[in-house]
């Protein structure tokens, strides 16, 4: 038995069916099925009723599927424990950071420094689904996540909240207001990051979108802050959103930073393995304390 096998069959299961598992695992279908068939034969059992169309457990499978998880959270935990030992003897943090961060996390790591000089911190930017991938399979020991999805398995400490203030063009009527209501940029276009870079971000703007009683247009890609205020949006193309701590350090003059009605708030957290130790227990200890 191979924990491939395992991760196969866990992935059938959860994915409902081989074709969508073989998606989300960025690997053929008949890997797949090959590989279940094999654990099938060494088992000794049917794991799943194949039909055309639909594929579902066997009583088999069912009573089996709790001890095939229970054996991959083990080895997630392993490789979790081993990074952390290892973290430890290199004196060097691996953390994921998010953008906006700014103050709060020189804060955060000044707290750590005070109490451990002779750790290392190495910072890497990534989108959120790469990051919490990344803490699951130890490449990075800990992550600033804003709105984490799909945390199985990992310890999630709840950070600040940070509010998010619209940035449209300084010669926008809404902009003569301190709060812009966002119904009144229905029309106008928004850049927007793509939900895969921050899923959970993505979702909050879309629900106040919503609430407020539209969709967002489509405007121009989200590339780097800086080109898209000084381009689409000064030039009346777009409206997009920000981060008000980093608006607040962003001068220009052709962009207003309003906020937004209803407001949208991101709670920022701290990502890491489950029981932590070492210097990422450090790292979340500092995190905890720390206030904004």
């Amino acid at each position: 038995m191979e924990l491939r096998q395992l991760e196969y069959f866990v992935a059938v299961v959860d994915e409902g069916g081989f074709a969508r598992a073989a998606e989300t695992l960025h690997i053929v279908q008949s890997a797949i099925s090959q590989q279940v068939k094999r654990l099938e034969r060494e088992l000794g059992l049917i794991l799943f009723d194949r039909r055309p169309r639909q594929v579902e457990l066997t009583g088999a499978g069912a009573a089996f599927l709790p001890h095939a998880r229970s054996v991959l959270a083990a080895v997630t935990a392993a490789r979790g424990a081993a990074a952390d030992l290892a973290a430890g003897e290199r004196r060097t943090l691996r953390v994921g950071t998010s953008e906006g961060l700014g103050r709060h996390l020189e804060g955060i790591l000044a707290v750590l420094a005070e109490r451990h000089p002779e750790a290392r911190v190495d910072l890497s930017a990534a989108n959120t689904g790469d990051k919490l991938d990344a803490v699951r399979r130890g490449d990075l020991d800990a992550a600033f996540v804003r709105a984490p999805r799909d945390t199985d398995g990992l310890s999630v400490l709840p950070l600040w909240d940070a509010d998010l203030v619209v940035a449209l063009p300084a010669s926008h009527p809404a902009a003569a207001e301190s709060v812009v209501p966002l119904a009144v940029l229905a029309d106008l276009p928004a850049a927007l990051a793509p939900a895969g870079t921050a899923a959970g971000v993505a979702r909050l703007i879309a629900d106040a979108c919503v609430r407020a009683g539209f969709r967002p247009l489509t405007g121009p890609p989200f590339t780097n802050l800086q080109d898209l205020l000084a381009g689409p949006v000064a030039g009346g193309r777009c409206w997009t959103l920000v981060y008000a701590d980093v608006a607040a350090h962003t001068p220009a003059r052709r962009v207003a930073f309003r906020r937004p009605d209803p407001a949208i708030t991101v709670p920022t957290t701290l990502v890491t393995r489950s029981a932590p130790a070492g210097l990422v227990q450090a790292l979340r200890s500092a995190a905890a304390e720390y206030r904004p």
